[in-house]
């Protein structure tokens, strides 16, 4: 078994963190990472941006030194950034764009059309989601024309799922992350999506879990290994978001 951790927050407090939502997050560097997976088979992963990271790259840029080339930072910014700084921040091994709509952050929704087609023109990146699926009906017509779409953590809502799936079918990826911080059937969704398209699910560990009710389990890497056979928890757990995020 090997992983690709597609989704995990580094925490930083000697580069600038905000408030969000009177949220301050608890410090989780690069060495508190490695501490907290060194015995998990992690063979690369995605550092996403926080709603308290706002647009600050300089902590992703200074993470991704020292995690290596096998990581990739997940970021948010503002529309106004110009073609040569998204072309740096690319080179700096930013491979997405990052839309914060449950906690703000980052650009909002209105901007998604414009601003994912120039990355993905630009520089090959998709664009990430944090968003409750029930919202999804007011921006699916948008993401279905989107060239490369994933959404966090299943949707977060049981009443999303079916919102979800629609869109699975169209394509768009789906972080297997934030289990414990979700409400809906976990297994049923991972089934599911699965079931649709093959290649949707990314396993993430969503470490430090922050605001979650439950922290990330070793027990969640278990879990999608007893619900799926090896080759298809193998494109959970490793192959889905690796050529995701390093296949273009």
């Amino acid at each position: 078994m090997k992983i690709f951790d597609a989704h995990f927050h580094i925490i930083d407090y000697n580069f600038p963190i905000i408030e969000s939502q009177g949220y301050m997050p608890p410090s989780f560097d690069t060495a508190a990472y490695n501490k907290e997976t060194k015995d998990l088979p992690i063979q690369g992963g995605a550092i996403v941006s926080g709603s308290f990271q706002g647009f600050d790259q300089t902590y992703l840029q200074h993470s991704l030194k020292q995690l290596g080339p096998e990581f990739c930072g997940v970021t948010q910014l503002p529309y106004t950034v110009t073609d040569e700084e998204i072309e740096a921040l690319h080179k700096s091994g930013i491979r997405a764009l990052r839309f914060n709509i449950k906690r703000g952050g980052s650009e909002d929704l209105s901007k998604l059309d414009y601003f994912a087609r120039r990355v993905h023109e630009l520089v090959g990146w998709h664009s990430e989601l944090y968003i409750d699926a029930k919202e999804l009906p007011e921006i699916a017509a948008t993401i279905e024309k989107l060239p490369a779409i994933s959404i966090d953590h299943l949707g977060l809502s049981e009443e999303g799922l079916p919102y979800l799936l629609k869109l699975v079918d169209r394509g768009v990826r789906v972080k297997a992350t934030g289990f414990g911080r979700v409400e809906l059937d976990v297994k049923k969704a991972l089934k599911e999506i699965y079931s649709i398209n093959p290649d949707a699910l990314m396993f993430g560990t969503d470490l430090p879990s922050t605001r979650a009710n439950r922290p990330f389990e070793v027990a969640d890497i278990a879990l999608i290994q007893q619900l799926f056979d090896e080759q298809a928890s193998d494109k959970i757990l490793y192959g889905n978001a690796h050529s995701w995020y390093f296949g273009h």
